[in-house]
């Protein structure tokens, strides 16, 4: 019975063991931005390996949002401050429109122009809301005045 006991506790440490192993190794590559596509004040970010909490979401943001000014010219806010920046999971890559309900990009020539509608997250900003950074099945956070970050309840 001790063999049989130690044998099933190993097998759990070789599970656990590797699935740690896999998140560490998530968490540490590097985002890619593979493309970034504007209309307007609206921008698409197209992302490989963005990091998987909202946490580690929220702080690539904070991390990188200068790099986004300087490199892709985002965020373009409207003549009234507008913006919104969606950073899509770029998955298998440019497809044809298709059958499905698939997001297309103007600013390309078809027919491969368009991804599958895996949004990730995306950073708003209004002059009513300020700035607010959502996560797709997550929440929807801002900065207070104190430069606190806190959850907000949108509906």
């Amino acid at each position: 019975m001790k063999s049989k006991n130690k044998k099933i506790l190993l097998a759990m440490f070789f599970v656990i063991s590797m699935l740690m192993a896999y998140f560490v190794w998530r968490s540490l590559r590097p985002v890619e931005i593979v493309a970034v596509h504007q209309d307007n004040d609206y921008s698409s970010v197209l992302v490989k390996n963005f990091p998987i909490t909202e946490k580690g979401k929220i702080n690539w943001w904070l991390k990188n949002k200068d790099m986004l000014k300087r490199r892709y010219g985002i965020p373009k806010p409207s003549s009234y401050g507008n913006f919104t920046i969606i950073f899509w999971d770029f998955g298998d890559g440019y497809k044809e429109e298709g059958k499905y309900d698939r997001l297309c990009f103007n600013d390309m020539k078809g027919p491969v122009n368009c991804i599958e509608k895996d949004a990730i997250s995306s950073v708003d900003n209004s002059p009513n809301l300020g700035t607010v950074f959502t996560v797709y099945d997550g929440g929807d956070y801002r900065f207070d005045k104190n430069g606190k970050l806190i959850e907000i309840h949108i509906e």
